[in-house]
């Protein structure tokens, strides 16, 4: 890649995770704030329905609708469906106009803190997420990986280079000024690397890289009839990003029974208890800590 020409900001992919949507509407009202000379920015509201509504989606999770496959079928119709395929036309089948770069805004009532969701480990964007890594303390890379291209649900699959920003803990349907403050701070920190990179002043960055690498997703205790019969463990809650070590508690039942954590080896569990994950049947997502070399 030899310049970045077009970058698309995206928020409220799903419409109840109000900083990324309002941080659009904010960057669409003042568009000096993120403009720069080597480069065309755009902002795109992308379920503008369902920010209107409060609600994660209308229809369907949008953020799971852009398998190629899915893109492509003409059968599907749903609201979210169809939305999905305009945003394909908008950002990646576009000519001249399509983005070159995505990043994609979130918010989870989990403790993510600043988060890097990256879903192409593409070395372009693993120098940038080593480098925001340096500069700021707070941000953690997660990656998770799918086995081909295609399989990729989410919307950054449209575009090789970017990646999704997760920030929380935040309610759903509300703003938190420290956790917006922090997003747009990071925004404008990856804006400004892209524009020295179209300048050829690659800002350096570490020569290693912490990363989460996802593992597996862990459900909670389920009763016969299928419903929840436990909640994340006291000892557990909040706790994103710190180690879980085989017999740590997991789990406590609503009998006061205590489940543990029986894996073979430590583990790194992101996402606790977010609430948008219940209907995924996801109480938390397990990772393995790693140190990659660039």
């Amino acid at each position: 890649m030899n310049q970045i020409n077009r970058v698309a900001i995206v928020g409220g992919t799903h419409g109840n995770e109000f900083t990324g949507a309002y941080l659009v509407k904010k960057f669409a009202q003042f568009p000096g704030l993120i403009t720069k000379p080597s480069f065309e920015t755009v902002t795109l509201l992308a379920n503008p329905r369902a920010f209107a509504a409060v609600r994660r989606y209308v229809d369907k999770d949008l953020n799971r609708c852009f398998i190629k496959q899915e893109l492509q079928d003409t059968t599907l119709d749903s609201y979210e469906e169809l939305q999905a395929k305009s945003i394909q036309n908008i950002l990646s089948s576009n000519g001249d106009k399509q983005a070159d770069f995505i990043l994609d805004l979130h918010s989870s009532t989990a403790n993510m803190g600043l988060t890097i969701i990256l879903v192409n480990s593409h070395p372009f964007n693993l120098k940038l997420a080593a480098y925001l890594s340096c500069i700021n303390p707070l941000v953690r890379v997660y990656r998770c990986s799918f086995q081909t291209v295609e399989e990729n649900p989410f919307l950054n699959s449209l575009c090789n280079f970017g990646f999704a920003i997760e920030v929380g803990p935040i309610a759903q349907g509300i703003l938190k000024a420290t956790l917006f403050q922090q997003t747009e701070e990071l925004v404008n920190e990856v804006l400004d690397y892209l524009e020295r990179f179209n300048q050829g002043e690659i800002p350096s960055t570490k020569a290693t890289l912490v990363l989460y690498q996802h593992l597996s997703v862990v459900d909670y205790p389920k009763g016969e009839d299928g419903s929840i019969c436990g909640m994340i463990h006291p000892e557990l809650q909040d706790r994103d990003y710190q180690a879980l070590n085989p017999g740590d508690p997991m789990f406590l039942t609503f009998n006061g029974k205590t489940v543990v954590y029986e894996g073979k080896s430590t583990a790194w569990p992101i996402f606790i208890n977010e609430a948008a994950y219940y209907e995924k049947g996801i109480a938390m997502c397990l990772t393995q800590k790693l140190q990659i070399n660039l």
